[in-house]
């Protein structure tokens, strides 16, 4: 009997502890209250309204919904309104394009460069900039390079043959070494040679030949900044608008005005169970004593 009783005690107290640490789990875990921004009453107090202006990411869950009463008035909820709340975000903006042209001339330049143009940040905000005249830019974006052939032609006269020994393999021209490609000879003066008229004394006409390499642009680079304003609308807040009826009360049902608490709701789940499981326990071991009891009887 009295190691039954022991046991019970036990089993008593066990629940009791789980209970009682189960209950601040169970407060925590509800939705935290929600306090008024604003409240608003109509003259004739037959209406109230409380704006609770909310997070996106809060729980309208937290606003009382319970009756209350004030100044000789029992207000009953009537109805919740959701109203969105966007706000508008706005900056100064520049954005500098880029972009290839095939001449370096303004006119041709600013054909490609429209006055104004619409841009997206990379945040989402959208707006219309204007071109600044003053930040155009253009640069050569690359070079390339060309050979042609070249040529020169030198006179020698009063040469005593016509021989290229008497004239230059190679010569300078514009910075640019040529080399002896063909010659033309003319006879300068003739002499009488056993009767026949050969000549003593010639020209060479001679044509140089070589290459020349050239560098070009490419094409060029045209910057240039854009600048403006650009916006975007986020929702920031979440406006709720709890609409409560109110109905006059006579003189005799009016009682001091009690602050109203935040909305709670207690879930007796949390203690409803060990106390379902004590009962079960208690009930086991009453149902051991009366067994016993009645075989010590018999």
């Amino acid at each position: 009997m009295n190691m039954l009783m022991k046991r019970f005690l036990i089993l008593l107290t066990s629940a009791l502890m789980l209970t009682a640490a189960l209950a601040p789990a169970a407060l925590a875990a509800e939705t935290a209250a929600c306090y008024p921004t604003a409240v608003t009453r109509s003259e004739d107090g037959a209406e109230l309204r409380k704006i609770y202006d909310l997070a996106p990411d809060e729980d309208p869950a937290g606003i009382p919904r319970s009756d209350f009463r004030q100044d000789g008035f029992r207000y009953t909820l009537k109805d919740v309104l959701k109203q969105e709340l966007p706000e508008n975000e706005s900056r100064t903006h520049v954005e500098t394009v880029s972009m290839e042209s095939g001449k370096k001339d303004m006119e041709s330049v600013l054909a490609l460069l429209p006055q104004e143009r619409e841009f997206i940040t990379e945040d989402g905000l959208m707006g219309v900039l204007t071109l600044r005249l003053d930040t155009v830019r253009v640069e050569p974006s690359g070079y390339g390079s060309s050979t042609r052939a070249v040529s020169a032609t030198r006179t020698y006269p009063n040469l005593a043959g016509q021989d290229t020994a008497y004239l230059p393999k190679t010569i300078e021209d514009d910075g640019r070494t040529l080399t002896l490609a063909d010659v033309a000879w003319q006879t300068d003066n003739t002499a009488q040679v056993d009767g026949y008229a050969l000549g003593d004394r010639f020209t060479a006409v001679a044509t140089y030949t070589g290459t020349a390499t050239s560098s070009y642009v490419k094409g060029y680079t045209v910057t240039a900044d854009y600048t403006g304003t650009v916006s975007r609308i986020t929702l920031d807040r979440v406006r709720y608008v709890a609409i409560f009826e109110g109905e006059a009360l006579e003189p005799a049902a009016i009682v001091p005005e009690i602050p109203e608490a935040p909305a709670f709701q207690f879930n007796w789940a949390y203690i409803a169970v060990p106390l379902a499981a004590l009962v079960a326990v208690g009930g086991g071991i009453a149902a051991a004593i009366v067994l016993k009891r009645r075989r010590e009887d018999a």
